[in-house]
């Protein structure tokens, strides 16, 4: 394809959106990570999202009861995202397990959290339940519940990688 028409088709699209709900969170996992002093797109951000998701995460403290906070997108946008630029943060799906029926998907995606790409150890781990819809020829994230691995609540093996897979 010529690439002048390829410009233009791209552009008269507006954000391109990924094909397929697995695509979607990885544009998401994409998104959100990036070394110290990137900018990341939260334009993209927004646009893998329906208009009034919510952002959740389960806070499990030592000894203590779960607790539950929310966020807008715009509230993960101002709270995390200059941290996540000025630290630097890399977020990758190392497991995910699917279900769908028709336009709806519910993707327990388990994640390693880095500071920078390379670093050895993940500083985080923990499981995103991400919840999607299609409309029309698209994937949207409605709702992302998370919580992270702690002390003597690890992961299960069922949500892990395979060995040797």
């Amino acid at each position: 394809m010529n690439p002048l028409i390829l410009l233009v088709v791209v552009a008269s699209h507006g954000l391109a959106q990924p094909q397929g709900p697995e695509a979607t969170v990885g544009a998401l996992y994409e998104v959100i990570s990036g070394p110290a002093g990137q900018k990341r797109d939260w334009d993209k951000f927004r646009s893998l999202f329906v208009e009034d998701a919510k952002m959740r995460v389960v806070v499990k403290r030592q000894g203590g009861p779960h607790e539950l906070r929310t966020l807008t997108l715009d509230d993960y946008v101002n709270r995390s995202g200059p941290m996540l630029e000025q630290r630097g943060f890399f977020e990758k799906q190392i497991a995910a397990k699917v279900e769908r029926y028709d336009g709806l998907v519910h993707l327990f995606s388990t994640y390693e959290a880095r500071s920078k790409a390379d670093d050895e150890k993940p500083m985080d781990r923990g499981i995103n339940s991400i919840q999607l819809v299609q409309i029309g020829d698209t994937w949207k994230i409605v709702s992302i519940v998370w919580q992270a691995e702690s002390s003597g609540v690890p992961v299960p093996t069922t949500y892990l990688p395979k060995a040797g897979g």
